[in-house]
């Protein structure tokens, strides 16, 4: 059986953003029927009313936060084959704006961060910087955004709104969220404003889902629909833990399994986006970074679950000089271990730019110790 992962975005004309993020992802079958159960004990299970938390305070304090925000940008359509025909052309012209342009709008939540203005939404809510963007706040007024940046290795935006004295979501340290930790998802599904659902932390750090390049997400089972991508992930104290971004579903709406930007991660990329425009980040400049499979690791001598292999390495470049070669594993950096490629992508990215890092790797069964400047990582906008 094959699912699809979905960003959580609604279109004007009903159907989702793109579908599919990056094409399909092959999931395991479903248990057999006849796969032994885990057992609880009754009293283990037994819940009442009174033993539930509460959250309507918490609810009640954070639903103005979260914001609905339209985008409207225009994509040019293509002119077709008779454009370039001379006869066609002597009639009506070259002007390849004479088809006009399609107006392609999308609905989405927001998370305001600051009292004057800030927004944090999804990238692929907003769409682009040249997006004109409507953001309309919990009592109704509409107001228009400047979109003050966006970051597509984290499907990020950052929008600002000139209004001042707004109710702020406040943040939450995502480092310290547990798994079954109570959660609620704020946002504004199907056009239905300030919408509240609750559930709990499924897991923590989920990489390797093609979301994202830089993917680091926490997974909830808090009902998320189109509609709710940029919308607030909350802990049970009230304070923001994570941006809703995307869903993994067969069906198109919920099934719980939702994933959401860590609120550490959507932090330090705001007050990059605030400072710089942009998000720099690290990278060993012309080397290709690959998946190791199963196979490849028996093959190399590689423990399972551990390593990232080099694909490519340009001649001439800081990395090839270090002695970097195509088909070595790393498995450390900075003798922190290398869980996979897209751990190593995140450890890169992270790293200071023009600093040194020791990478260690493997080639015919024997270590390598390479010492590697750190590069600037193109930038994706």
């Amino acid at each position: 059986m094959k699912r699809f992962l979905l960003p959580a975005l609604l279109f004007s004309t009903g159907v989702f953003a793109g579908l599919v993020l990056t094409g399909r992802l092959q999931v395991a079958e479903e248990s057999s029927a006849d796969q032994a159960s885990p057992t609880v004990s009754s009293a283990a299970a037994t819940l009442t009313a009174a033993s539930l938390p509460d959250f309507t305070e918490v609810a009640s304090a954070r639903v103005p936060s979260v914001v609905n925000i339209s985008s409207m940008r225009l994509e040019r359509r293509a002119a077709g084959p008779m454009f370039n025909d001379p006869f066609f052309s002597y009639f009506f012209g070259n002007d390849p704006n004479m088809f006009g342009a399609q107006e392609r709008t999308s609905l989405g939540s927001g998370v305001i961060v600051s009292p004057d203005g800030y927004i944090l939404t999804n990238n692929h809510v907003v769409g682009s910087v040249d997006a004109e963007v409507t953001v309309t706040l919990a009592d109704n007024r509409e107001l228009a955004a400047e979109v003050i940046g966006v970051d597509q290795w984290t499907d990020i935006a950052l929008l600002k709104i000139d209004a001042d004295d707004l109710p702020v979501a406040p943040w939450g340290d995502s480092s310290t969220i547990r798994v079954a930790e109570w959660v609620l998802a704020i946002g504004n599904p199907f056009q239905l404003n300030q919408t509240v659902t609750l559930g709990i932390v499924s897991a923590v750090r989920r990489a390797n889902l093609g979301i994202t390049t830089y993917e680091d997400f926490i997974q909830t089972d808090a009902a998320i629909n189109e509609g709710n991508s940029g919308g607030a992930l909350i802990n049970g104290r009230g304070e923001l833990i994570g941006i809703n971004t995307a869903i993994f579903t067969q069906s198109g709406g919920d099934q719980g399994v939702g994933f959401a930007v860590p609120s550490n991660l959507a932090r330090r990329v705001m007050d990059d986006l605030i400072e710089f425009g942009e998000v720099p980040r690290g990278s060993i400049v012309y080397i290709e970074i690959a998946p190791l499979t199963t196979r490849q690791a028996e093959q190399l001598g590689v423990p399972p679950g551990s390593g990232a292999l080099i694909a490519r390495v340009r001649r001439g470049t800081p990395a090839y000089e270090a002695g970097i070669r195509p088909g070595d594993v790393i498995v450390a950096f900075d003798d922190q271990p290398v869980d996979d490629a897209s751990h190593l992508l995140r450890l890169l990215a992270d790293a200071p730019i023009g600093g040194t890092v020791v990478l260690t790797g493997l080639r015919d069964g024997r270590d390598i110790i390479f010492n590697v400047e750190i590069g600037r990582a193109q930038s994706r906008q």
